[in-house]
């Protein structure tokens, strides 16, 4: 839309208007990433290229026998299987600036959408990983009997979540405490994934401001709230949700592993038109390493 101009006084229909574009460019809105910080990570420097297997080693279980005076020991040779994490994930983005655009623009558009692909990059990873890793939990840690000794704590299953509201929210979380602790999960390092309604809920519960307390971490950077009950609680929207339902996953970061790297990031000329292309290609891996270090819940908010 033109200008507003006064009666009599009508816009000219030429080229003598000239357009104005701003030196300054609206900044993009990104859902918080947690997989950097709810996962075991130590492998991420051994990846090179899509398409590597880091070989995990993992603990033998000793047995423990009951001892008769002369009998004749039985030896064992500890063994477990290696666990391989597949490096067979990969995503890419790639764009163009064309030369004219570039002169016009006094803005690094190149790096602008760098940036805006990077933080994009990471919500897809986050999505695709918390869905699959929730369908990998241990029987014992989900579901309406769920605690391998109690058998008798309902964290709520697909088709009956477990409702959620401002008097039962923290009750919810020692219950998905006590199945990690009868799982002989440590509790250290414990950690939960809750979607944002689920966050306000805490915050108009008895326990209030205090589920922030504590904690100087921005929440914009990966969702982190505060601890409750040995978990830092981060929140997320990219939880998987269907008809209301959500999950929520809860455990310790020796439950899966994750490993990601940025394998290429590159500036090429166009050889269809002028312009220089930016391009960058993501590969990464995850894998249950302890499905009994991992804890679902589906509730309804």
């Amino acid at each position: 839309m033109s200008y507003p101009v006064s009666a009599g006084r009508p816009n000219y229909s030429g080229n003598f208007i000239p357009e104005i574009w701003s030196g300054k460019m609206i900044e993009n809105f990104y859902d918080a990433t947690v997989l950097a910080a709810i996962a075991n990570t130590d492998y991420e420097g051994e990846i090179k290229s899509f398409g590597d297997t880091v070989n995990i080693r993992t603990t033998p279980e000793i047995t423990i026998r009951t001892y008769t005076k002369g009998e004749t020991l039985t030896v064992e040779n500890p063994d477990k299987p290696k666990l391989q994490l597949l490096i067979d994930k990969g995503d890419y983005f790639a764009c163009i600036e064309d030369d004219v655009d570039k002169i016009q623009s006094d803005i690094d558009l190149m790096d602008k959408w760098s940036k805006d692909a990077s933080e994009r990059m990471k919500i897809k990873i986050d999505q695709r990983v918390l869905a699959n890793i929730v369908t990998e939990v241990s029987s014992f840690n989900e579901g309406l009997t769920a605690g391998r000794i109690s058998g008798n704590i309902d964290l709520g299953v697909a088709g009956t979540p477990e409702a959620l509201t401002s008097a039962n929210v923290l009750q919810y979380i020692v219950d998905m405490g006590t199945v990690l602790d009868e799982a002989n999960c440590p509790e250290s390092d414990r950690w939960m994934v809750i979607p944002a309604k689920m966050a306000g809920l805490i915050k108009k519960s008895d326990l209030k401001d205090a589920s922030l307390a504590g904690d100087n971490t921005s929440i914009l950077r990966n969702g982190r709230l505060g601890m409750i009950d040995r978990f830092m609680l981060y929140m997320s929207h990219n939880l998987p949700n269907s008809g209301g339902e959500f999950d929520i996953i809860a455990g310790h970061k020796m439950g899966f592993t994750f490993a990601s790297q940025m394998t290429e990031m590159e500036t090429l000329r166009s050889t269809t038109t002028f312009g220089d292309i930016v391009r960058g290609l993501q590969v990464y891996g995850y894998k249950t390493v302890k499905s009994e270090a991992l804890a679902r819940g589906v509730i309804t908010l």
